[in-house]
């Protein structure tokens, strides 16, 4: 395992950044007691415990990433980041707004939270690959990973706070007022965007529109093997494994009986492992694709220990370990796509990686919320496990197939070498050396 030593957290040297940075932790606060809130109110005010209903609600909002990719991924390509972001997140505030007078007034129903779903999921889709890309534009190459890294730091850090806030506002003033102070919340951001400096940005080519169309992005996916394993990977877990809505609300519920204050206790403690394998990616000087594989691995193992967990306690503690894996494996994946695609092209590449990951939401989610509501959501756990070990299969051909994994013994232990992949410009250097040698 290889680290920096310029520091975990290098990139907030950068002024651009921490401002990002502390905006957006502000936010995504909000974001999470939002998600906290939404989850508890169609599960337990809205509905008798349907978790069919949350499933249906995690597809509306994730759904359009697949929907809406051939315009997302050129517009984040094509278009100013920050303006594009200025008018996204103000858009997502707006509908925190809305969805919250709806629920102090007594006037919400479950109808109405499946629309602001599919709304938030439409303009989510424009800002998702943006706000991952935007990163690169506030550091240099060199310190990619260690931002990426660090967005992932923040964005659990705030998992691990919003929920349990969530938890005690929703037994002490109710639901609506939580999605309210997330409606504040998009404030901090939308300062943070405001007061930078455009200056001190590394911004780089932008794709005409002949360049920003999907079919190229296709054309360039179709020749990187290891892009391909990667978006497969995640499509596995993403699609059937990370769905925890489902798995922590009906566990909470279901199986141990417990109230809103314990459910957001249950959030925050995978955001606690969460955090952790976050850091730890940020302390890396590079992603390696061998920690797919064992993030994968170690994600199926912590999904199917949770699922035979018999107390609240040891349930807590066991999503600690899923959380680390889980972020472990996410983050390795963000960086790799984002460093390993040229400039140009990374906005397709990471709305096409984030239409697979949460795409996939809409085939998994209800899939899994019927299965916790017709078999118990031990078994739905079961489906988590089982997506984190095929994922780790595919991580596993992969190594083998295109690059050459060895494994030796030396001195009593096991090791392992693979060769070095082959990107995009190493396929350009190739091929322009093919062809001087015909020439």
């Amino acid at each position: 395992m290889t680290y920096s030593s310029t520091g975990t957290f290098r990139s907030l040297r950068n002024y651009n950044y921490r401002l990002w940075a502390g905006g957006a932790l502000i936010s995504n606060i909000g974001t999470w007691m939002q998600r906290t809130a939404q989850d508890w109110i169609v599960l337990a005010e809205l509905t008798h415990h349907s978790a069919t209903a949350v499933g249906i609600v995690m597809s509306l909002q994730f759904g359009p990433q697949v929907l809406l990719l051939p315009w997302t991924g050129f517009a984040a390509d094509h278009f100013d980041r920050r303006k594009l972001l200025l008018w996204t997140q103000g858009i997502m505030g707006a509908l925190a707004l809305g969805l919250g007078l709806l629920t102090v007034t007594g006037l919400i129903r479950l109808w109405h939270v499946y629309v602001f779903a599919a709304l938030l999921g439409c303009v989510s889709a424009f800002d998702a690959p943006a706000r991952q890309t935007f990163v690169a534009e506030l550091v240099s190459e060199e310190d990619l990973s260690n931002a990426v890294a660090l967005n992932s730091t923040q964005f659990n850090a705030a998992r691990l706070i919003g929920p349990a806030v969530a938890g005690l506002l929703i037994a002490g003033i109710g639901t609506g007022w939580v999605f309210l102070l997330n409606a504040l919340s998009f404030g901090a951001v939308l300062l943070s965007l405001l007061l930078m400096r455009p200056a001190e940005m590394h911004t780089s080519e932008r794709a005409g529109k002949a360049q920003g169309n999907l079919m190229e992005g296709l054309r360039y996916l179709a020749k990187r093997p290891d892009l391909i394993a990667i978006l497969v990977m995640i499509f596995l877990v993403g699609t059937f494994g990370l769905n925890f809505p489902i798995f922590i609300s009906t566990m909470s519920i279901s199986v141990f009986h417990a109230g809103a204050g314990q459910y957001g206790v249950l959030s925050s403690a995978m955001a606690v492992g969460s955090v952790t394998g976050a850091l730890l990616s940020a302390a890396r000087a590079r992603p390696r694709i061998t920690m797919l594989l064992l993030g994968a691995g170690a994600f199926g193992a912590g999904c199917g220990l949770a699922a035979v967990m018999p107390t609240y306690w040891a349930f807590g503690i066991v999503l600690v370990l899923v959380g680390v894996s889980a972020q472990t494996f996410t983050t390795t994946v963000n960086s790799t796509v984002q460093l390993s695609t040229e400039p140009v092209m990374r906005g397709r590449m990471v709305a096409i990686l984030l239409a697979i990951a949460m795409g996939g939401t809409p085939l998994g989610a209800p899939l899994v919320g019927w299965v916790a509501d017709r078999f118990g959501p031990r078994w739905a756990l079961a489906i988590g496990a089982s997506a984190g070990f095929a994922a780790a299969g595919v991580g596993l051909y992969y190594l083998l197939r295109f690059r050459e994994l060895q494994l030796r013994r030396e001195g009593g232990r096991l090791r392992f070498s693979i060769s070095e992949a082959i990107t995009e410009p190493a396929l350009r250097t190739a091929e322009a050396a093919i062809s001087q040698q015909t020439q």
